[in-house]
């Protein structure tokens, strides 16, 4: 009955018919999740699909890399002969591809599912150009929500989420006038790779775009300088058009641009 059921297993060279099976399954799992990012940043599928087919490739390359080291491991016990350069790298890569999308997930659940951070939670610094380019469905709002929905159904309160999770996270003083600290700004958004939306020095205003590599996503980044004593003050707001979460992403945006601005 095994016989019928799983000829693979019982002809001599199962070993090297799942060291092939497992090499085409890690290749058909790293072209989706290849594939995954071009797809939203192209405009070809929307942000959920392009993580399905994500999620898909992950689920098809950690299950290939089982059946592929289990093929792998008794080919050279039994001295079945496979292409054993050509499966170790498939090994290798499906090991690199999962391991890095699992820290990936590890981190994000490692964070509040907030998509948005400011250095102002009483007062956020608003968008104003930044508004039209997200006033479409599915986009979040431009406004500063408090609380969104989170995991499990709860309510986040959106700043004490930010508070525990980001304390550092605050506004800059410096000790310049506000139109040298908001040329810092602006040289700090464009070292970092960020598209001018607008920059209104006379309203200490400046507004951005930044985009993400691999999926295209985009994330609204507005700075408020103002005056302070005899310095001035620089609050940040960064928040993604899409998504409840975002790995904590938008922390790190600003914090990279309170250093830039900060080392002048």
């Amino acid at each position: 009955m095994a016989a019928d059921v799983f000829p693979v297993l019982n002809a001599p060279t199962w070993p090297a018919a799942l060291s092939r099976y497992g090499l085409w399954g890690i290749v058909v799992g790293v072209v989706l999740a290849a594939v995954s990012g071009p797809l939203n940043r192209l405009g070809l599928t929307g942000f959920g699909t392009a993580l399905s087919v994500l999620g898909i490739g992950l689920l098809v390359t950690a299950i290939a890399l089982l059946v592929s080291i289990v093929g792998f491991l008794a080919a050279t016990a039994k001295g079945v002969p496979i292409s054993k350069g050509a499966v170790a790298l498939a090994i290798v890569v499906g090991l690199v591809l999962v391991g890095y999308l699992l820290s990936w997930l590890k981190t994000g659940m490692g964070v509040p599912p907030i998509h948005e951070i400011s250095t102002d939670l009483d007062n956020p610094p608003a968008f104003v150009d930044i508004r039209p380019l997200r006033d479409k469905p599915g986009i979040n709002p431009v406004d500063y929500v408090r609380e969104q929905p989170g995991r499990g159904g709860k309510t986040i309160n959106v700043p004490d989420a930010q508070r525990k999770a980001y304390p550092d996270i605050q506004p800059l003083v410096l000790p310049v006038s506000p139109d040298q600290a908001f040329a810092r700004v602006e040289n700090a958004a464009k070292s970092l790779g960020l598209t001018i939306v607008a920059a209104v020095p006379a309203e200490g205003r400046l507004e951005a775009t930044a985009t993400t590599f691999f999926f295209g996503f985009k994330d609204d980044v507005v700075a408020r300088i103002r005056a302070e004593g005899s310095g001035s003050r620089i609050d940040l707001r960064s928040k993604s058009r899409v998504g409840l979460g975002d790995a904590g992403t938008n922390a790190k945006r600003v914090r990279a641009l309170l250093a830039k601005v900060q080392a002048g």
